[in-house]
Order: C-alpha cells, then structure tokens, then sequence
C-alpha cells in the first residue's frame, strides 16, 4: 500500500502544476484583453453656421415666418409696436451677417407704423418661442509666414545671353462660341394678377391666399368668443391676406372677396371688425384697378 502511494505522489504533483500554471494563463489573458480594450473617442462636432436673412421693408407678419423658417427667433427692440401690418425699418445684426447656431438666434427689429392698416388687437413684441444668445461668426486674420532670406551666392560671373532672332508666329483666331439658346421660361403655378417693383413674391411653400381665407371663415365660424388669441389669430390671417392681395398675389381679389364676408361674420359674433373690414374693401379696390 506503502508502494503505491508513493508511486502516485509524482502524478498528483505533477497534475497540481499542470492546473496552476493553467490558471495562471487564463488570468494574465483576461488583464491583457482589459487592458488592451480601446476608450471610445468624442469627437465634438463643428458648430452649424446660419445666415442672417433680409426682412427690411417687409410686413412684420411675413418677417416673423421669413425669421422662424431661416432659424431665428426676434424682438421688437425700437420704433412702432409689433402690429401685423407694421413695416420693419432696420434690424440687427445686418442681413447677410453668419452667426453660430446657439439654437434660436434671436435678432433684433426696428417697426414704423403702417398707416394703411389699424393699429388693433395685441401686439407681438417677441417670438413665441425662447431665443438664444446671438454669437457673430470671427473673421481670423491670415498671417504670411516668414520667410528665411535667401543667402547671396558668392563669386557669380554674370553672363549676358546671345540674343536669337525668334520669328513671330501669327495667332491662330479662336473660333467664335456659339450663343446658347435662351432656356424657355417654366410658367408658374401662381402667376401673380400683377407686379409691384421690389415686393415679396408669393412663398410657394404657404397656402394660397384663397384657401387661406376660406379656412379663416371656417374657424370663425367654430370660434365665437372674441377672446384675446381669438382676436390675433384673426388678425394675423387678415393681415397676411391684405398684404398679399396688395402685392399682386394670386387670385388676391377672389381671396378679398371671402375676407370682406369673414369680417361680415366677425362683427355678427364678436362685435367688432367693422374698420377691418373697410381695409379689405379698399385693398379689393386697389387689386381690382391695378389688375386691369
């Protein structure tokens, strides 16, 4: 028995160290995969870069949605109150001018009074939204880098060249281009009843003035209380309606027309509306002698 205990003392060892450094091996591969695993790295994005649009001129209820598509929110920092039909006179920062993407840039407007249209309803004075700081992009100097003066060669014999008498080669004449044809003009699927010099065309990504005012007589006539939002909301419509029928928009007198009863129907439930409506018989005068 002795014996053989003694015979098998060797193996059990031998198996004990085969099982240790095994388990050694395992652990140092574990560390090893740890450590050697890569950190993902952040990469900040580049801030996104806007571009100031132009609203000089322009009813302040088209410079709201001109401002709001291009990314900016606004605020009446100066001049008449924020009315619909009010005109913008200045802004700032100056149009054309890039600034960094803070979320909604807020830009700063200058009203004078529109004497065409009354002065009626709440004014706006600021985006309905929250704006955000306002950061000019910096124009960074470009700087000439310095150069090392070139050292002067020493001992230089200077040489004059033989002159060789070069014939003049006669220029070959190019041969004329020809005129490109000129592309034949698509017509538009809104062509305006007639043209004012430097006005806003028709933003073809809005309803056209027609279905505008169909839609304003359907809501008032689920909105029979003349409450404050009521009021301005009517207003705003009736604004944008005038305006655009003035500046030769599309069926503008057909949309005219539609208004002057929506405003009928206002004065029958609200009680007001009566000097709004005498705005949009003048405006339907206007567009009726200048369609002709």
């Amino acid at each position: 028995m002795s014996l053989r205990l003694s015979s098998l003392l060797p193996r059990v060892f031998v198996i004990v160290i085969i099982a240790l450094l095994a388990t050694a091996t395992i652990t140092f591969a574990a560390e090893t995969r740890s450590a050697s695993a890569v950190k993902p790295t952040t990469e900040s994005a580049a801030p996104r870069i806007l571009l100031v649009p132009d609203v000089r001129s322009q009813a302040y209820v088209f410079a709201k949605s001109t401002l709001e598509e291009a990314g900016f929110a606004w605020r009446v920092t100066g001049g008449a109150r924020g009315y619909a039909a009010n005109t913008v006179s200045g802004q700032s920062p100056v149009p054309g001018s890039r600034v960094y993407d803070t979320g909604a840039p807020t830009v700063s407007l200058l009203l004078r009074v529109n004497p065409r249209y009354p002065q009626a309803g709440e004014p706006e004075s600021s985006s309905p939204f929250a704006g955000t700081p306002l950061r000019l992009v910096g124009v960074v100097a470009k700087t000439k880098p310095k150069t090392k003066p070139k050292a002067k060669p020493k001992h230089v014999v200077k040489t004059k060249p033989k002159k060789h008498a070069v014939k003049p080669h006669a220029k070959a004449k190019p041969a004329p281009k020809p005129k490109p044809k000129p592309a034949p003009h698509a017509k538009s699927a809104r062509p305006p009843a007639f043209v004012v010099p430097g006005a806003k065309r028709e933003p073809t990504d809005e309803i056209p003035l027609t279905a505008r005012a169909r839609n304003l007589d359907r809501w008032v006539s689920s909105h029979r209380s003349p409450t404050n939002d009521n009021v301005r909301y009517w207003l705003y419509q009736h604004a944008w309606i005038v305006t655009g029928a003035r500046l030769g928009w599309w069926h503008g007198a057909q949309a005219l027309g539609t208004l002057i009863a929506v405003d009928n129907k206002v004065e029958r439930l609200w009680g007001l509306g009566t000097r709004s409506e005498r705005v949009a018989r003048a405006a339907l005068a206007e567009v009726r002698s200048k369609s002709k």
